[in-house]
Order: C-alpha cells, then structure tokens, then sequence
C-alpha cells in the first residue's frame, strides 16, 4: 500500500513497516515453505510499487498472481486486520492494477521472443547442458557468424551454421581452433530436443523490446505478468529465460545512479532453479549483473523456500528481507532454518531461530534497509492485505486484457527475415551452380579434345594410304625403268653381234 508517499508492506506490534523507497533497489529476499504466504507478499509488494508508478516484472506459476488485474474487495479478514492495526476500512482503495501478460509460447499473452544472437552462447550452453568442449565449440560457431555477418536469429539458423563450420573444420582451424565433428553432433542432439521443448517459439523476431516492461498507465506501474505454468515444466529454459531478461535489462539501461524509487523491480520466483547445476563462470555473470543492476535504478526481489538456496555472493546484494516460516524435519532443514536466522540482525525482544519455526500464514519476520543502507533490526509482522483481487482470473478476462493492451498485435506474428540460414544456402546454391558450370565446361573441353582427336586419327589414316600408293609406284616405276633398260641392253648385245658376223 503506497501511503504519504510511504511503500508500506506490513505491520508489527510497534507500528507500520515502511520499505524504504530510494533503498527498495537494493534487492531482496522473499523466502518461507509453501503455503506460508509468499505469493501474497509478493503481490502486495507489487501492488505497493504499482500504487508508486513503478513498473513490475514478475512470473506466475499458478495463475494466481493474474488477480491483480482486478479490484478487491473487503472480508472479514480485512475487516479484523484493519481493526487491529486501527485502520479505517472506509478510507481503503480497492483497485486492480494495469497489467500486461506474457508469455513465452504465445498461448496466454503477448509472445516473448528473443533471438540466438541475444541469448548469446553462455547462457544457451546452459540451457542445452554442455559440457566445456561442447560449450567451447558453440562460442567459436557464434564468433565465426559474427565475424563473416551472418546473423543467428533461429534455431534454424544456429543448425545450419553449425554444419556449416563443421563441414569448413579445415578452413577455421588455424584461426579458430580445432572444430571437433563429435561435438558438433552433440550439440545438434541437444538442438533437437531443445526444439521439442519450444525453442523453435521462443527464439525468433520480433525480438521482444525490454523498453515495454518499463511503461505506466495513469501515473500507475504496469505489471507485467509472465504465464509461467507451462514454462515451469523446464525448468532450464525457465530459469535462463529470466536470466536472459534481466541482462537485457542490465544491457539496455542506462546508469542513473541513486533514485527516490526505482525504475522498475524484477521479481524472481523459484529463484532455486536459476543457480542450479549453473557453473562458475555464470554464476559470476548473475553476481555482477545483480550487483551493478541497481545502479540503472533496477530492484531484483528473488523468491525462494530458503535463503539457503541462494549463493552467498548473492544473498549478500539482497538488503530487503520478509522470512515466511519454514519447516524443519530433517537435519538439513534445521541447518536451514539456522542459516536462516544468521542473516538478520538480531533482536533481543525474540529468538530468531524460533520464530521462524513457529510463524503463522501472513505472517514473516521483515528486515528493510534503513536510511543509511544498513539493515534494520528484525522486527515479528504481519503482511498487508493486497486492494486487488487475490486468486487467478478467468480465460474471458485475461483474453479482454490482451485485446485491450497497448502492445497488442507488436509481438503476436513472427517475421523470418535473410539470416544466416538464408545466406548458407544462397551459398551452396552458387557453389553448387558454378561446380555444374564448371563441370560443364569440362565437359565440354574433353568432348572437343576427343572429337579433334578423332579428327587428327582419320587424318592419319589419310596420309598413311597416301604415302602407301606413292612408294608403289616408285619401285613400279623403278623396276620398269630398270627392266626396260635391261631389254634395251640385251637388244643392243644382239644387234652387234649380227652386224659383226
């Protein structure tokens, strides 16, 4: 509830509990066991940031959340709570906020889509679950499109380039590095199946434009609401869709330093997954992009069971805490709950570590950074009630919201523009082309070296016959010769001897 100019989220025995407004993108925690409250919390948090003209990004696993499109109503719980904390119900608002769904498959919301090139190799190696070799390899495919411009927009793209440079292994080798055939194959295996899991949906254009989570309708934030209950079904591609996301946001931001409140809050859900089987390397990325994000006036809000689910490097950055109970049946859920209660500052007035076993449903141990960034001293509260409707909504009503949203109809057709994929077969057609011609042309060569072959041939046979019939007749016509002098000789021998007788 935004209240004089106060973000007020819950109520202890010694009064209202304000979060902060230029400390609220300091990041946070909301943690607590299932059923405990989390969502609630979540969504007055939202509400409150809504009812300040800060917009709001955040998923919803179950539908519930897509309540706070709509106005809420009083109940007797309201109507006791109010009387506890001497508030006057005739002076409550109820409204419903602006609000805008998404959603990655395009079924419940405005489609979000991103290209391969955006999503980058790190975080797609993770989505795809590589190995180093593997992951090594897909960097070098994506600098090699880089460098000879062809885009990666698809996953028909990313196929095909990868074929592409494994075909050509010898050409890159000496620039690149050695292009091994078996690792190329695996990460084809592992397009496949990412394929199966929706990525040929998500990765296309339009690229979805962050500049659209950051909008206000009538001085209110606009919260936008990603349909998450079929995307939690995997978990990689929901954890690294959000990842993606919020480095977008980091990208695209500019610096603007301290802000009475910030420009927008990111709120995490199952904020677990993100850090899962994640390997150093990223999660040194998430670490940087959580601590520098605040500067461009962005609050991250991760939602989990147990602080303990998150690295410490990131707990550190998380100043706002709300601790729901938590359950402690097994060892490793009582050194949960003790890691739990180390991350407050203490207060005399209870014992941390007990409290948090026996909290109530709405109710939290809260500690906001005060006005010098430090964290408060934990202080027993009970959460606001939201002023809008708590629960999902119906088909008929979330339809009437998209129809209705600014950005209908920006996302909702796909464009298969010239890529790399258009531009690899572009080449090969004219590879193929010029080695028909070529062969052609050869072709052609060799039948006109045959045929004068075949010329030269008779042309031999000709002079052969010739040269045959010409030394015929010369002995012809030397054996006449020589058999005409050989009569003349014999006459002239006759001839004298009659004379002389």
């Amino acid at each position: 509830m935004y209240k004089d100019n106060q973000l007020y989220v819950a109520h202890s025995a010694e009064g209202p509990i304000h979060l902060i407004s230029k400390m609220a993108n300091r990041h946070g925690l909301i943690a607590g066991a299932t059923g405990t409250g989390k969502t609630v919390t979540l969504q007055v948090l939202a509400e409150t940031f809504s009812q300040a003209g800060v917009p709001c990004f955040m998923a919803d696993m179950k539908g519930d959340l897509s309540g706070i499109s709509q106005t809420g109503g009083l109940s007797k719980f309201i109507e006791k709570r109010c009387a506890e904390w001497g508030m006057d119900t005739a002076t409550l608002k109820f409204e419903g906020c602006p609000v805008r769904f998404y959603d990655v498959f395009g079924e419940q919301g405005h489609p979000m889509r991103t290209t391969i090139e955006k999503m980058g190799a790190m975080l797609l190696a993770r989505l795809m679950e590589l190995n180093e070799t593997q992951t090594g390899i897909l960097t070098l495919t994506f600098r090699i499109a880089k460098d000879e411009k062809l885009p990666l927009i698809d996953m028909k793209d990313l196929r095909l380039m990868l074929d592409y440079v494994a075909k050509n292994a010898k050409r890159y080798e000496t620039t690149y590095g050695n292009i091994s055939s078996a690792s190329v194959g695996a990460i084809q295996r592992a397009l496949l199946a990412l394929s199966e899991q929706g990525g040929d949906i998500f990765f296309g254009e339009p690229a979805f434009d962050v500049y659209d989570l950051l909008q206000t309708e009538g001085g209110r934030g606009v919260m936008n609401i990603l349909a998450a209950d079929k995307l939690m079904l995997q978990p990689k591609l929901y954890s690294t869709f959000l990842m993606w996301l919020l480095t977008e946001i980091y990208d695209k931001m500019p610096e603007v330093g301290d802000m009475e409140l910030p420009k927008m809050v990111f709120f995490f859900d199952e904020a677990h997954m993100l850090f899962k089987d994640t390997s150093k390397a990223l999660t040194d990325k998430i670490e940087q992009i959580v601590r520098l994000i605040r500067s461009k006036g962005v609050g991250v809000y991760f939602i989990s069971q147990s602080p303990s689910d998150l690295p410490e490097t990131i707990l550190g950055q998380c100043g706002n805490r709300v601790q729901h109970a938590l359950r402690a049946f097994t060892p490793k859920d009582q050194a949960a709950v003790k890691s739990a209660a180390r991350t407050f500052r203490q207060n005399p007035a209870f014992e941390t570590e007990q409290e948090i076993l026996e909290l109530g449903t709405g109710e939290a141990l809260v500690s906001f950074l005060d006005e010098k960034g430090a964290p408060s001293m934990v202080q027993k509260a009970k959460i606001l009630f939201p002023l809008s409707q708590i629960g999902a909504i119906t088909q008929e009503q979330r339809s009437t919201i998209n129809e209705s949203s600014r950005i209908s109809g920006k996302y909702e057709s796909a464009i298969d523009r010239e890529s790399a994929f258009e531009q690899i077969v572009k080449q090969r057609e004219a590879a193929e082309k010029e080695a028909a011609q070529e062969a052609a042309r050869k072709a052609e060569e060799e039948a006109k070296e045959k045929e004068e072959k075949e010329r030269q041939k008779k042309s031999g046979k000709s002079k052969g016959s010739s040269t045959q019939k010409s030394i015929l007749s010369t002995v012809i016509g030397t054996a006449f010769t020589y058999f005409a002098k050989t009569i003349a000789t014999l006459l002239a021998r006759n001839l004298t001897k009659r004379s002389k007788k």
